[in-house]
């Protein structure tokens, strides 16, 4: 097998744009994708929670790669290919590598809530079978299971599992995943951008973003600044982005984001049921947060994470 580098820096978890008819604009996709890698972002994350990968078919799934992959020239692509059937995911995450992933990102199996055996079992199944840098994913509030620290741990070692995206909110978890992954290839990704600026603070790499689709400069430069040690102009841009980053979860992801995108003109704000668009309040809100930040410059945005 090949030796893959871990993952740092900003990674937006794409929407996946509708007409209004529910079948998917792939010309506001490729042009979303272009858009964020002029941006400056590491790499791009299609077909996740934020791209409504539960509600599309397998040749959906796979066509979506193939376009984030076809648009792109120089940053990663690392697909969702994960689900609660190890089957399932086994053949997506082989249909999305030949579709031009260079990577996979593994939800932990929903549900079915496997203990820390079959837990570990499902993703060295993947990782044994297909040949790419593969993050699993740790997201209790919609899995309704924790992956354990040790199987995170555990995994490390294999060398295809080069990443653990953290969304369960506890960074006492997360800073001790850091804290015993530090000497291998590995890397903790925030899966939560109101926890991306405490996440790197204890020695994670990057973050998989919903606010980097609608301020991908003014997140690459907060990442950055952590990165680069400069906490000082990270805690200010992290407040500066601290309001929309709250807004885009006052209504179950990706509704907000997608409204939020729609506003600037990115795509349509259409989703697929049982997914509705979001609240006239909540469209309120996210336009007076916009409209606020097109206004104000931020600190030294645009610099690359």
């Amino acid at each position: 097998m090949t030796a893959h580098e871990p993952y740092s820096g900003v990674l937006p978890a794409m929407v996946t744009p509708f007409h209004d008819d529910g079948s998917i604009d792939f010309d506001s996709l490729a042009a979303d994708a272009q858009r964020l890698e002029r941006a400056g972002v590491d790499g791009l994350v299609p077909v996740g929670s934020t791209g409504e990968s539960a509600t599309l078919t397998h040749d959906e799934h796979v066509q979506v790669v193939e376009t984030v992959s076809g648009a792109v020239e120089d940053v990663s692509v690392i697909a969702g290919s994960g689900s609660n059937n190890t089957a399932e995911a086994l053949e997506l995450s082989e249909r999305s590598a030949e579709a031009g992933a260079d990577g996979l990102l593994l939800i932990s199996p929903y549900y079915n809530r496997p203990e820390p055996e079959g837990m570990e079992h499902h993703y060295r199944e993947i990782a044994d079978a297909v040949d790419l840098p593969q993050v699993i994913y740790n997201v209790p509030g919609r899995t309704g299971r924790d992956i354990a620290v040790e199987t995170a741990v555990s995994l490390a070692d294999h060398e295809n599992v080069v990443g653990y995206k953290a969304a369960s909110g506890d960074l006492g978890r997360i800073s001790e995943v850091v804290e015993r992954t530090r000497d291998a290839a590995f890397s903790v990704l925030s899966g939560d951008d109101g926890m991306t600026l405490p996440t790197l603070s204890v020695g994670g790499t990057g973050a998989i973003s919903v606010v980097a689709n609608v301020e991908p400069e003014r997140t690459c430069a907060m990442a950055g600044a952590a990165l680069a040690g400069d906490y000082e102009r990270a805690r200010a841009l992290h407040h500066e982005l601290g309001p929309l980053m709250r807004a885009l979860f006052a209504e179950s992801n990706p509704i907000p984001v997608k409204e939020a995108m729609a506003i600037r003109g990115h795509c349509e704000p259409h989703l697929r049921s049982p997914l509705s668009r979001a609240s006239e309040g909540v469209r309120e809100e996210l336009e007076g947060l916009l409209d606020e930040l097109d206004s104000s410059p931020a600190v030294e945005v645009g610099v690359e994470a």
